[in-house]
């Protein structure tokens, strides 16, 4: 018997995942590995992910913004399932008008997927907060993945 190889997603595939999916979780280097997951968005272009202003993903990005990043979905049966990871670097959004509208992206996304307003803690506000805290109130890192050197996107096959 030979190896079966798992099917490769083309680019239009995984653009496509990667736009329908929200969470992901990030591989930061440190002394050991740390993974973390993450909110998402995708412009078409860009990944961009909020965090808190505090906690080990904040020191380890300092020191080495290079990180893996996965999104995956899996039936729960596991006979369906897509897997994309990107490597790249993330560094911190600063311009005004593009972290404010991907912060309505965010609020979008929160809105119309329905998610818990508990979200709200992860990001740095109170589950009572309007969804606007996230565009109106600088309580999060906006961060941005870039220069992204290599993607693979896997699938169970059609």
């Amino acid at each position: 018997m030979s190896i079966v190889k798992i099917p490769l997603m083309t680019k239009e595939e995984y653009d496509e995942f990667i736009a329908e999916n929200f969470i992901s979780r990030i591989a930061f280097n440190g002394d050991y590995p740390y993974i973390a997951p993450f909110l998402y968005v995708f412009d078409g272009e860009h990944l961009y992910f909020l965090s808190t202003r505090y906690g080990r993903k904040i020191e380890l990005l300092r020191r080495n913004p290079y990180v893996a990043v996965e999104i995956e979905h899996y039936s729960d049966d596991l006979s369906e399932y897509r897997f994309v990871t990107l490597q790249g670097q993330i560094v911190e959004e600063k311009d005004p008008s593009t972290k404010r509208r991907v912060k309505e992206m965010f609020a979008d996304l929160i809105e119309k997927r329905g998610l818990s307003r508990n979200i709200l803690k992860a990001l740095g506000h109170s589950p009572e907060d309007p969804l606007t805290c996230l565009v109106e109130m600088d309580r999060s890192y906006l961060w941005k993945l870039v220069e992204v050197v290599d993607i693979v996107g896997i699938k169970s096959g059609e």
